[in-house]
């Protein structure tokens, strides 16, 4: 699809992805992206860098450096490519640490006029749950050594995160899945464990009530589960709601920028998804529907029959 709601670069996410800001965005005109949204992370406490940030020197302060050459980077970019892409700036947000986290988040967005960002939860118990194996069944031990209670513990942290920050994108809602015994749901979903299930209903709704958009992420896919995040159960509660879905890479490079995307769009097809939003920037004037957080966000809509015509599938 010719939207992307979560990107990275190597140039500002050093430990985990790859290339420039301006190649990543290079990549997306490229492929006919129409939109294409900048969500580097936010700068975090000391106490949650990981391991090859430490050894590589990174600080708190450092990652406030780094998100000012970040903003300033992007602003310069957007303005080089305006003629051929459209570019909102934002960043990832972290939900790790409660309070801590969310006075994080505010000093990032009172710092410079963001455009939107995106709501992760990356931690159970302060762990790392998407880095490996051994750092999940870290955290799962601490819920009790289950995937079903640390499903629980994560959702209840993931409501937490919503209630606190009402994202206008909610990243990967079912992150949790990715290194569990069972991946894919092939033994009956996230439905036969009823205190999960009832979570991610009350998730669910909370965000169709607010308005947030459901991250239909591609990364699940390239890191080879079978279904995106999320999987096709959450997305027909979801839609059951009325609630509304837009479409990401989350992209760490060049290689990932567009990844799996036709295996989406065969995917939202057979969920029955029959409109995609995202965002764009206001004209100037514009007041009416608008988050006043984020003054010159749009939120706008294409059928899915739209979507198919567009330039990105014909390259």
């Amino acid at each position: 699809m010719p939207f992307s709601h979560h990107s990275h670069s190597g140039e500002f996410c050093p430990s985990h992805a790859q290339n420039t800001l301006d190649q990543v965005i290079q990549a997306a005109i490229e492929q006919g992206m129409e939109v294409f949204c900048l969500s580097e992370h936010m700068p975090r406490s000391e106490g949650d860098l990981y391991e090859e940030e430490i050894q590589a020197g990174v600080t708190s302060a450092s990652l406030v450096s780094n998100e000012a050459r970040y903003f300033m980077t992007a602003v310069q970019l957007r303005e080089k490519y305006a003629s051929q892409i459209k570019i909102l700036i934002g960043f990832e947000s972290e939900w790790i640490q409660g309070s801590v986290s969310l006075k994080l988040i505010s000093d990032s967005l009172s710092r410079y006029p963001f455009e939107f960002f995106v709501g992760s939860v990356h931690h159970l118990h302060g762990v790392p749950i998407d880095w490996s194996r051994a750092l999940y069944s870290k955290a799962r031990e601490v819920s009790g050594g289950t995937d079903e209670r640390a499903f629980e513990d994560y959702f209840d942290v993931h409501y937490e995160m919503l209630q606190n920050l009402r994202p206008p994108i909610v990243g990967h809602f079912d992150l949790i899945r990715l290194y569990c015994d069972d991946p894919n749901l092939s033994s009956g979903g996230l439905q036969k464990w009823a205190g999960v299930w009832q979570r991610v209903k009350r998730n669910l709704k909370y965000i169709s009530i607010y308005g947030g958009l459901l991250e239909l992420n591609s990364a699940a896919l390239r890191k080879g589960l079978e279904m995106p995040y999320p999987a096709g159960e959450i997305c027909q509660e979801f839609l059951s709601m009325d609630g509304r879905f837009c479409l990401s890479d989350d992209s760490h490079g060049v290689a990932q920028v567009g990844a799996k995307y036709h295996e989406m769009f065969k995917y939202v097809q057979e969920q029955g998804i029959q409109n995609l939003y995202f965002l764009d920037l206001a004209p100037a004037g514009t007041t009416e529907g608008l988050d006043p957080r984020f003054p010159r966000t749009l939120v706008k809509c294409r059928s899915l029959a739209e979507v198919k015509e567009m330039e990105f599938w014909k390259r």
